[in-house]
């Protein structure tokens, strides 16, 4: 595939099809399940009669996401149909209730938090601006994952500043635009709350990163957060703070693509999700400085090296194949 700035319908039609081809793939799967008693042992289709796909429940989420977005996008494209289709046979009543059971369950209190709970927001954000009865179906789901919301970020002291699933500042991003889209007033505001109690002091960031297994930018993801909860006057003071070299190019790393030695390895494969989500949030960021802001340029460069570095092995290996296309969509999209 070759590179772009912009989201083409040949883009996206090679995106559902990655997408079709994984969301109702069982196998392999990798679980997060907890078992409490014998009642827990069985196939995972059992306890995710939707998100059983993509080899884990989040990526399967978040594909699903990227078939909402591209068929809303481009209506027309051959796809919709079979799209569509599925939709009407995963987002049921039933098999919804189901999905929200096992939230119920005694040992699901760590489910997917947050990550997994972000992306199920994010999907019912993106139903929402569909004319059909799919998020109002999803909707107990959903309500399930804000009141999770609600429930945790009273009690995390501290943000999780990592680079991968548990990372806190990703988890504000995507709530943050579901809250948007629902009218969800109170969890914006837990949100843009705990984020400023996290972040809003944070200045100079040093960026040691990336890690080996990192798919997202501790310094760029919370800047990204940081983007979406404060008022838009405000944001560049902050990021001059918290990133006060960043029209000289540093810290360099930041500026730097990463290197993917192996795209088998699905650890190592995260590190084109790193190019993927670094360019998102250098476009954003670009897009929310004044024109004339110094550090403006080197964000817009930063996010065509990075994008350029990693669209072209969106597929390939499953490893980043069953998760990949969405980071690009959020990329492209940005």
């Amino acid at each position: 595939m070759s590179s772009s700035t912009d989201l083409t319908p040949d883009i996206a039609e090679r995106f559902v099809a990655i997408a079709l081809g994984h969301v109702t793939q069982a196998w392999p799967h990798k679980a997060d399940h907890v078992f409490m008693s014998a009642a827990d042992i069985g196939p995972h289709q059992t306890f995710h009669p939707i998100f059983y796909g993509s080899y884990d429940w989040h990526s399967c989420v978040h594909g699903y996401w990227t078939l909402a977005t591209l068929l809303r996008l481009f209506p027309d494209m051959p796809s919709a149909g079979a799209i569509r289709a599925l939709f009407d046979d995963s987002f049921t009543p039933a098999k919804v209730a189901v999905e929200r059971a096992y939230l119920d369950r005694p040992g699901s209190r760590g489910f997917e938090r947050p990550y997994g709970w972000a992306w199920l927001l994010m999907l019912q954000a993106e139903l929402l601006r569909h004319d059909d009865d799919w998020s109002a179906h999803l909707a107990p789901l959903a309500a399930g994952f804000v009141a999770r919301f609600h429930a945790y970020l009273p009690l995390a002291t501290y943000p999780v500043r990592g680079g991968a699933h548990p990372s806190t500042a990703f988890a504000v991003a995507l709530a943050m635009d579901y809250a948007g889209e629902a009218g969800d007033a109170g969890l914006a505001r837990l949100l843009r709350e705990t984020a400023l109690r996290w972040y809003g002091d944070d200045a100079d960031c040093q960026a040691w990163e990336p890690s080996g297994e990192d798919f997202l930018s501790p310094a760029l993801m919370e800047a990204e957060a940081m983007r979406r909860v404060m008022p838009a006057a405000d944001f560049p003071g902050w990021f001059d703070r918290f990133l006060p070299r960043a029209a000289l190019r540093q810290p360099a790393t930041l500026f730097t693509p990463a290197t993917v030695s192996d795209r088998t390895d699905g650890k190592i494969a995260h590190l084109d999700g790193l190019n993927l989500s670094r360019a998102w949030c250098w476009r954003s960021i670009a897009a929310a400085l004044p024109a004339a802001h110094p550090a403006a340029p080197a964000a817009r460069e930063a996010a065509a090296l990075h994008l350029d570095a990693s669209l072209e092995h969106v597929a390939g290996d499953y490893m980043g194949e069953h998760w990949l296309a969405s980071f690009a969509l959020l990329a492209l999209r940005a």
